[in-house]
């Protein structure tokens, strides 16, 4: 009893050193969208790469993550470096850059409003929001999956899976309506840094516990069932696993609203130059000990139930109670930076890009305000209910909502660097992959793999090229704004 009384005083206490932080915040925040959404457009190098790196700390960094490296091997690290440190730190200025230009000169908040101005058209702005806020749905509840999950286990079911789920959804309700993104991004700072250091401390203390990384490895090497984690290449990781899986990732982390407004927040092109080319080594520096920590824990034969998340078991057979508890505190911070943002993002997607153009257009910023806010509760307590059927594993939540995002980046990219396409080109695109995607998961008759290619990829290039063919086919509507991504943007 002692132990888990121990282990969260340790959690609350760190999660409401994250809310104080937050009001705080609250003191300094302007009572308008700009600031409330974007934090009035001034995040400078750290805090912007900081904030975007906490944002896409989740479940699915910390446990499934960990949870496949146990069950395939560490080779997940390939997957996760193509999707971290290449493919995204590219989009980041490639997609970012422009976006951030744009923003600069017109003021958008959103992608649908940056969408919606281009091809004038308030049903593509409305289709964007409603896309991106269907797949944060099961994103919003990975995270408080993985937290009941993460302290179920922790504890030894001492506290039930409901209430930690619980737990963390009270304190991202509680922390988004109180800080907006000033607060969200100071304390992602904190967080990141955090658990880079702890999960760093985590790894040395395990491999101390059990002889050093040469024990550990020879005990992976030496089980017969995890022999082969040492080689490349495995009946799991094919290589069109690997690339399907990182680039439906990748392109999909660049369209999550909460990533993709941080385009907007940079304070300078400065900024998000330097953001990008730190990108890939926070990543190396994150991934690496806590896949290895997953894949060690299946030589050493610690024993991981069905269902539960092997970095919580190994932390509590190697570590002391309190570090592990720790530990724990912050992978729930972190999931708590990315369900925080998401929930900003979210109701910003729908208040500017469904609320405002389909309800009530002359809507002042103060009940805009209250708006978001209010939405903030409704969608989250929603998911948190949804949670508690458990109606997929971790990485399952996960890879949908990264695929299904990724429906929407080659079509954008596409809007955003040439000229041809149209309203009608942008907007079949983006509905074709999304309904192809949507029944791979949902309709038996239609596969989820093609010679191994998943309906991900497969869906981005069936955007791809509906998104080219018909705007080939189709004129530009007569209040279309096509030089609007070209002519006079300039960099500061």
């Amino acid at each position: 009893m002692r132990a888990i009384t121990i282990q969260l005083t340790i959690i609350v206490g760190y999660l409401l050193i994250a809310l104080a932080v937050g009001l705080v915040a609250y003191r300094l925040t302007d009572r308008t969208a700009e600031d409330f959404y974007l934090a009035s457009r001034t995040l400078g190098t750290v805090v912007l790469l900081f904030t975007t790196f906490a944002t896409l700390l989740s479940a699915f960094t910390f446990f499934a993550g960990p949870n496949i490296a146990y069950a395939q091997g560490p080779e997940w690290i390939l997957v996760m470096g193509l999707m971290d440190g290449i493919i995204f730190a590219v989009l980041w200025y490639v997609i970012g850059y422009k976006q951030w230009l744009l923003g600069r000169r017109y003021g958008y908040v959103t992608l649908g409003e940056m969408l919606g101005d281009r091809f004038g058209s308030r049903w593509l702005r409305g289709l964007v929001a409603g896309v991106s806020l269907l797949w944060l749905f099961p994103y919003v509840m990975l995270q408080q999956v993985g937290a009941g999950t993460a302290l179920e286990a922790l504890t030894e079911g001492a506290v039930p899976y409901a209430a930690g789920a619980g737990l963390i959804t009270a304190f991202m309700i509680l922390y988004v309506v109180v800080a907006g993104m000033r607060g969200i991004a100071w304390t992602d700072t904190l967080q990141g840094a955090f658990m880079l250091i702890t999960t760093w401390i985590a790894l040395l203390w395990v491999l101390a516990a059990v002889g050093g990384p040469g024990a550990a490895t020879e005990a992976l090497a030496s089980n017969p069932e995890t022999g082969e984690f040492l080689s490349l290449g495995s009946g799991y990781y094919t290589p069109q696993m690997i690339l399907s899986t990182a680039i439906t990732i990748g392109f999909g982390v660049a369209m999550f609203p909460q990533v993709n407004q941080r385009f907007f927040a940079a304070g300078s092109k400065t900024v998000l130059k330097r953001s990008f080319a730190l990108w890939p080594i926070l990543c190396v520096l994150l991934f690496v000990p806590s896949f290895m920590l997953g894949a060690w824990a299946a030589g050493l034969e610690v024993a991981v139930p069905e269902g539960a998340n092997v970095l919580p078991l190994v932390l509590a057979e190697y570590t002391p109670t309190w570090f592990a508890a720790l530990v724990i505190a912050g992978a729930m911070a972190a999931m708590m930076s990315s369900s925080d943002s998401m929930l900003l993002s979210g109701s910003s997607y729908f208040t500017r890009d469904i609320y405002r153009p389909f309800i009530e257009q002359e809507l002042s910023d103060r009940r805009e305000d209250l708006l978001a806010r209010g939405g903030v509760v409704v969608f989250a307590t929603a998911a948190f209910i949804a949670s508690l059927q458990r109606p997929a594993t971790l990485f399952e939540l996960g890879e949908a909502a990264f695929s299904g995002f990724a429906q929407l980046a080659l079509p954008v990219l596409l809007a955003l660097y040439w000229r041809k396409v149209t309203r009608a080109g942008i907007t079949a695109g983006i509905g074709v992959s999304q309904l192809f995607y949507i029944s791979s998961l949902f309709l038996a008759f239609v596969p989820g793999t093609y010679a191994g290619w998943t309906a991900g990829i497969v869906g981005m290039g069936l955007g791809l090229i509906v998104t080219v063919v018909v705007s080939l086919l189709t004129s530009p509507a007569a209040d279309e704004r096509h030089a609007i991504y070209f002519d006079g943007l300039g960099a500061d």
